[in-house]
């Protein structure tokens, strides 16, 4: 049942060759990109990819996950079996059969196996796509096309293998129950002679369905099949990749305005999208009706490599434009609805940084274009001109103390700095968190200090908003002022502030230790170092920040907090920790009003209505704003909306 070498190896050779091309061409649009240190910590990386992609960590955080997982090793494991197929095409002798009895049993077992296993696999993935796809676009003529393909490899397999069991040529029969299943079928319906043709049939439907499946991959967004492992191996090792800096050189582009301004793994990225739609799935823009998808995103980036790839890579000035109309530019009101959330980072399953490219977007708007919406004009002043937002007298930055004594930051005799920030010394609610932080430092004998009206906005708008020449003149003078006052230990409130001094300065040479005060309080309290009395805040349930959570990590912080302080651990909404729901404000859209699609923070708070709570517990001055606003137009003001350090505060003993 054999084919004529002689035939099929020109078709197996030039199908590879085409097949080479084909990656070359689309792979090497890569190397546009600019430079991008990415093979660092080897060890790590492997570790990575392993859990990862081997394993579908984050496939399997999905109940489908399970699904998917069985035809990704199915896959691999066919892998070994097609290899024999393809070279026993071309030397008929170079056959599994070879093998010792031993091994060539149990391996026939696995293969017959694992190709029920991915039979079953694709049929379920069929019908999951036909009834209950993960976004409307799934349900696609590719999708089913690429399903059936893999089930004809999978008949055509079962086919080919009962045609020789059926014919008596094969002497592991035993070993294959489902072939043997199908060559009682066939021996029951075909003569001697038929039997011979019915396996060439199917060998030769296994053979196009082999060839014509590698040579579309590349062409299709299944060329993840050879991008995802990689890129789970390139992947940001520190957690959410950290906005890098910019040169500030006459005549430089910054941001990126067209495709060659992002690194090699940026594009790489768009080649490694499996298009599941995870990420739309936990995007707040895209869940709340704003033009932003990051799939989309990434979708169009790579329409735009392909199209204006060829053009640069030939020496060409034309390209599309990255912001624009159209499948090959992402619309400016996408990149404008992101609030930096990291969700579409944390659900996408191979490794993909969707956030950095939007940020990069509006870097190229803001600073090559002055490209930004209206009402960021004012909010860009008032941060040049008086260092804050509000554009208050910097004077008045430590009037949130009223009465209260607060220590000025000596070096070398204070040991943690509190850095205020700009929230929590100018609005209003949040000068409260303030006051009952410094209630809980004093009455732990805690050695702290304010900078006061030395103190400066940290820049995490500016940098999120795309103003990265403002942001970097805020970070050189706060490094400076860090580093002159020796400052060592920092202590922060706000989620912004307290990411953007740990991560963010580091780029600028500033190492210290920065503290959230969530996870400083909760030290306190297991130290003994603050005696409470058990507060009655009622039923209470947790939000989580954004920033402080999935961009750091720190989920259990504040929950440890509030069952010390109340005696229960919190109520726990529906999207919560990794998978949380953003509050609406990051990114910048804390000074941007909501006109497109269902308001974010409208959104979170019914979910925290669900759970009937007393009190709506938060650790950010971002989320407490859009909170509250929630609260009061949802739940008439009868839900308190406190933060955690208000909630311990309130039990201290006198």
């Amino acid at each position: 049942m054999q084919p004529d070498p002689i035939v099929f190896a020109p078709l197996l050779i030039g199908a590879s060759l085409l097949f080479c091309w084909s990656c070359y061409t689309r792979l090497g649009l890569v190397a546009l990109g600019g430079a991008e240190d990415r093979f660092s910590n080897p060890g790590q990386r492997l570790k990575a990819m392993f859990s990862l992609a081997l394993l579908q960590q984050r496939v399997l955080s999905r109940p489908f996950g399970l699904n998917h997982l069985l035809i990704f090793w199915s896959f691999l494991v066919l892998a070994l079996a097609n290899g024999e197929f393809l070279l026993a095409g071309i030397f008929p002798p170079a056959r599994f059969s070879l093998l010792p009895a031993a091994w060539y049993g149990p391996l026939l077992t696995v293969f017959d196996l694992v190709s029920l296993a991915a039979l079953v696999a694709v049929c379920v993935a069929a019908c999951r796509r036909a009834i209950n796809p993960p976004y409307r676009e799934a349900r696609s003529l590719e999708a089913f096309g690429i399903l059936a393909l893999i089930g004809v490899l999978m008949i055509a397999y079962f086919g080919l293998h009962g045609a020789e069991i059926a014919a008596g040529t094969e002497p592991a029969a035993a070993a294959m129950p489902v072939s043997s299943a199908a060559g009682r079928l066939l021996g029951g319906h075909l003569g001697a002679s038929q039997l011979g043709l019915a396996g060439a049939c199917f060998w030769w439907l296994h053979a196009a369905a082999l060839l014509f499946f590698l040579n579309y991959l590349p062409f299709s967004k299944h060329l993840h099949i050879l991008a995802a492992l990689p890129n789970c191996y390139l992947k940001e090792l520190d957690g959410i990749p950290v906005p890098p800096r910019e040169e500030f050189v006459e005549g430089g582009r910054l941001g990126a305005g067209r495709i060659d301004d992002f690194t090699w793994k940026d594009l790489f990225d768009s080649f490694s999208c499996t298009e599941c739609g995870r990420c739309q799935q936990q995007c707040p823009a895209t869940t709340t009706g704003k033009p932003l998808n990051p799939r989309l995103v990434m979708h169009s980036i790579k329409e735009n490599l392909l199209v204006s790839g060829p053009l640069i890579k030939a020496g060409g000035s034309r390209s599309i434009p990255l912001v624009g109309e159209g499948g090959q530019s992402v619309a400016a009101d996408a990149i404008w609805s992101c609030t930096s959330c990291a969700a579409c980072l944390a659900a996408c399953p191979v490794c993909i940084e969707q956030l950095p490219k939007l940020t990069k977007l509006r870097r190229h708007q803001v600073q090559m274009h002055a490209d930004f919406p209206r009402e960021l004009l004012l909010l860009f002043e008032n941060l040049e001109q008086r260092s804050n937002p509000w554009g208050i007298a910097p004077a008045e930055r430590t009037k949130w103390s009223g009465s209260l004594q607060v220590p000025t930051y000596e070096a070398g005799r204070t040991e943690y700095l509190l850095y205020v920030g700009c929230s929590g010394s100018f609005d209003p609610r949040s000068k409260q968190v303030t006051l009952a932080l410094a209630q809980i430092l004093n009455a732990a004998g805690v050695s702290w200090g304010i900078l006061g009206k030395e103190e400066k906005c940290c820049g995490d708008s500016l940098r999120r908003l795309g103003n990265e020449y403002l942001f970097d003149q805020f970070a050189r003078d706060n490094v400076a002022a860090f580093q002159a006052r020796g400052v060592t230990k920092v202590i922060t409130q706000c989620p912004h502030c307290f990411t953007t001094l740990k991560n963010d300065y580091r780029q600028y040479g500033l190492e210290i230790e920065v503290i959230p005060h969530a996870e400083f309080i909760e030290g306190l309290l297991r130290e003994g170092r603050l005696q409470l009395q058990e507060v009655d805040a009622g039923s209470v349930v947790f939000h989580d920040s954004c920033y402080l959570g999935r961009h750091n990590g720190v989920y259990q912080a504040p929950r440890a907090v509030l069952e010390l302080a109340t005696g229960n651990a919190p109520l726990e909404m529906r999207r919560n920790r990794e998978q949380s729901f953003c509050c609406g404000a990051g990114g910048g859209r804390m000074w941007l009003e909501e006109h497109l699609g269902e308001r974010i923070n409208l959104n979170r708070v019914e979910e925290a209505l669900d759970s009937h709570p007393d009190t709506i517990c938060v650790t950010c001055p971002y989320c407490m704003t859009m909170i509250e606003d929630g609260v009061k137009e949802l739940a008439s003001g009868m839900i308190e909306v406190r933060d955690v350090a208000e909630v311990v505060a309130r039990g201290l003993r006198s």
